[in-house]
């Protein structure tokens, strides 16, 4: 029998006693010579590590639990938003572990992110981690707020996990003051009672709004300026002549976009044909421009994709680009990669054709004008358009909305939160994003283009970067279906449930008190979209074959698309090369990745933004809604202002309260008050931190109501609770027959 460090950690995991050396050597059938002195080596390498305990006697056995600090890495985050991992050694049993969230929420991790923590066993066998540490940070960065103690400086850590100041010598300020908002370069400071920092770089004055965004996009490695070298490629490009690019100039393609949209990288044009409509969605080509291994293609692969923050944008792309040669200007000739599409009237891709061409575009519209005409209020730009180019479009989009509904695409609604912003960078409110038919009608010829583009690479079986969405994983689907059972419907129980068959649940639900809750449900059952070279479908669109080839300017994954097309179809320069064929699966990845990374630092800088908003109103009571249920305590998110925060479980004194996973509430054991996932309370802000985006709340007169929600408990529940009381109740008394006896002595 072979032995090593992981064999041997098994075979006393196997053992109810602790075994010897001798015991362990007969065993494993070691006998003397170099395999005792291996045995020896690895039993004291193992009790070095802490993997192991060396009784006295001389006896060994695993310890009773995980080492009190350890790596761990993120195995999943379940439908209620509890994040779970699994340690990176091998401690020779399985073991869950939760990890526990911070003020502000849970920290922004994903499947297979790594972090340092501290491991407390409850009762129940679960450990609970506190992160210490994020392991896939930049070695030795720390951004914070230098704070000064009389002559002395320190840097308080914007990240909420550091729990500890670091000191900054005079020598090492490099010119910040008291107030500044700093990256922090950690210093060798062995020995000493805290650790030293140098100052790498001064972001902004801690009062200073516009330093929010900069420190959000640093504190995930973005990069903000430009290399000189990707400046200077750009100083000699221009619009390409006509050539053999088609001529779309006569053509009245618009764009259709936000107010405040400073690129326009898509324009779009219908015209009805024999058997239903032709389509043009024309998309700036970027591939002409940004050619592969230029410094250009380098920094646009290193950045991923466009982040948006509420008070500005970092983009993929230099502005010579972004905001000019490939920014479809009104009036302006400018080079396209278009897609000519023909549909029937029941909204079925007959045929396609990808051409690159030179566009000119009739209009730079935006969404609420488009409507405005749709409703009878048109203005000057849109009178002149009406007939001949927008009636065409919204004549097509109820042809695609009906085709959507027919195939049963995923009706998950999603609102919007916009953060308004002066002139100063400074938070004045919030409102909801407005979704009105030009939203959804660009929204479905987009999707008809970016199914169009995988369909055509598939046709010459050219490679391909996916846009894919998994199904709901099957324990999330079971979590999920338990809860709706209790209302009295049901999940089909087939293994491969349809985004038609949970949207049926949806309507089933829609305007009951309870519908909230299973659209939240549901929607926690879903899986991250992602990018790759195989092609697993997109689920919650119920798409076969669909990529991302609508936004060059501002995603590297569409330019990679249009690489391929390029070259797939003999259209020029600036087609996908060999080497990239190759790499392909490590692109998907890193845009991937670059994708979450900007979904992170978005997040953490409304989180801040939204914090340094309430941070006055400290002491006011807000309503909201209960958006996540753990055993630590509730998540809010407010309705007025969608700020999230949590109240910590210790602030619910007037009961014990234990967390239900299938009611997804927190419930009271002797009160039986009720806290459930999406449940409106009145809320009374705590604590409101502009350097970490972290607020605290306290629930406001939750005595009031037994249920929290309002509505009546499903009878599969009340049935179970009568169970648990009767328990209860015989618990409580002793001796006698049934109903009678002397109650316990508490």
């Amino acid at each position: 029998m072979s032995f090593s460090a992981t064999t041997l950690m098994a075979f006393l995991s196997d053992c109810a006693q602790p075994q010897t050396k001798r015991d362990i050597a007969r065993s494993f059938g070691i006998k003397g010579g170099e395999d005792r002195i291996a045995l020896k080596k690895i039993l004291k390498e193992l009790e070095s590590a802490g993997r192991i305990i060396k009784h006295p006697g001389g006896t060994y056995s695993l310890p009773e639990g995980l080492p009190s600090v350890t790596v761990i890495e993120v195995t999943e985050i379940d439908i209620d938003g509890d994040v779970l991992a699994k340690p990176v050694e091998d401690f020779g049993k399985d073991v869950r572990i939760e990890i526990k969230p911070e003020k502000k929420g849970h920290a922004a991790l994903r499947e297979k992110d790594r972090v340092m923590a501290a491991l407390k066993k409850r009762s129940d066998g679960v450990y609970e981690a506190k992160v210490l540490k994020r392991l896939d940070d930049a070695k030795g960065r720390i951004l914070g707020l230098v704070v000064r103690q009389g002559d002395n400086y320190i840097l308080e850590p914007a990240n909420k996990k550091i729990r500890k100041t670091f000191d900054i010598p005079q020598n090492d300020l490099s010119g910040a003051s008291e107030g500044d908002m700093v990256v922090g370069e950690l210093q060798t400071s062995r020995g000493l009672r805290r650790e030293k920092v140098r100052v790498m770089e001064v972001i902004g004055h801690a009062d200073d709004p516009r330093a929010i965004s900069l420190l959000s996009l640093s504190e995930v490695g973005l990069r903000v300026e430009f290399p000189q070298l990707v400046l200077d490629s750009t100083k000699d490009m221009s619009v390409p002549a006509l050539g053999k690019r088609e001529d779309l100039r006569r053509i009245p393609l618009i764009t259709i976009d936000g107010a405040d949209a400073r690129d326009f990288d898509d324009a779009v044009f219908a015209e009805r044909v024999e058997g239903g409509y032709h389509l043009i969605v024309a998309i700036a080509d970027v591939s002409y421009y940004v050619l592969p291994d230029s410094p250009l293609d380098r920094e646009a692969y290193l950045r991923g994709n466009s982040t948006y923050f509420p008070d500005r944008v970092l983009p993929m792309l230099p502005e010579a680009l972004s905001n000019d040669l490939c920014s479809l200007r009104p009036k302006e000739d400018r080079a396209c990669l278009a897609a000519h599409l023909w549909i029937n009237e029941g909204g079925q891709l007959l045929r396609h054709k990808f051409v690159r061409a030179l566009m000119r575009s009739h209009a730079r519209c935006t969404y609420e004008q488009v409507q405005a005409a749709r409703d009878g209020q048109k203005d000057e730009v849109t009178d002149v358009l009406y007939d001949d180019v927008i009636r065409p479009l919204y004549d097509v989009f109820k042809i695609l909305d009906r085709a959507r509904e027919k195939r049963g695409a995923l009706d998950l609604e999603i609102p919007e939160r916009q953060i308004l912003v002066n002139e100063d960078g400074e938070m004045t409110g919030v409102q909801p994003r407005k979704r009105l038919d030009a939203h959804k009608l660009i929204e479905e010829f987009m999707i008809l283009a970016n199914v169009a583009a995988a369909e055509a690479l598939e046709a010459k079986q050219a490679p391909c970067i996916y846009r894919v969405h998994e199904p709901p994983k099957a324990d999330r689907l079971h979590s999920a279906s338990e809860f709706i059972q209790g209302f009295g419907m049901s999940l089909p129980k087939a293994q491969n449930i349809s985004p038609a068959q949970l949207n049926g649940i949806l309507k089933k639900s829609a305007g009951l008190d309870y519908g909230h809750l299973i659209h939240e449900v549901l929607l926690r059952t879903q899986s991250q979209a992602r990018y790759s070279p195989e092609n697993v479908g997109h689920y919650g669109l119920a798409l076969k074959k669909y990529a991302h080839f609508t936004s060059p300017i501002r995603r590297y994954a569409d330019l990679l698309v249009h690489r391929s097309l390029v070259e797939a179809y003999g259209l020029g320069p600036g087609g996908l090369t060999d080497g990239e064929k190759v790499r392909l699966q490590e692109m998907a990845e890193q845009i991937s990745t670059c994708e979450r990374t900007s979904i992170e630092a978005e997040r953490n800088a409304v989180d801040r933004f939204t914090a340094s908003y309430l941070s006055e109103k400290v002491g006011a009571t807000f309503s909201g809604r209960i958006s996540g249920v753990t055993r630590f305590g509730l998540f809010v998110t407010l309705d007025e202002t969608g700020a999230d925060g949590i109240v910590p479980i210790k602030s619910l004194a007037d009961d014990y309260y234990v967390h239900d996973e299938q009611r997804h509430a927190l419930i009271g054991r002797r009160k039986r008050h009720i806290f459930r996932l999406g449940a409106q309370v009145m809320v009374q802000l705590l604590e409101a931190d502009s350097l970490t985006g972290s607020t605290v709340f306290e629930l406001s007169g939750h005595k009031k109501g037994a249920d929290i929600d309002g509505f009546q408990e499903p009878k599969k529940f009340q049935q179970r609770d009568e169970k648990s009381k009767e328990k209860r109740q015989r618990k409580n008394y002793k001796g006698g027959k049934k109903g009678r006896g002397k109650p316990k002595k508490k």
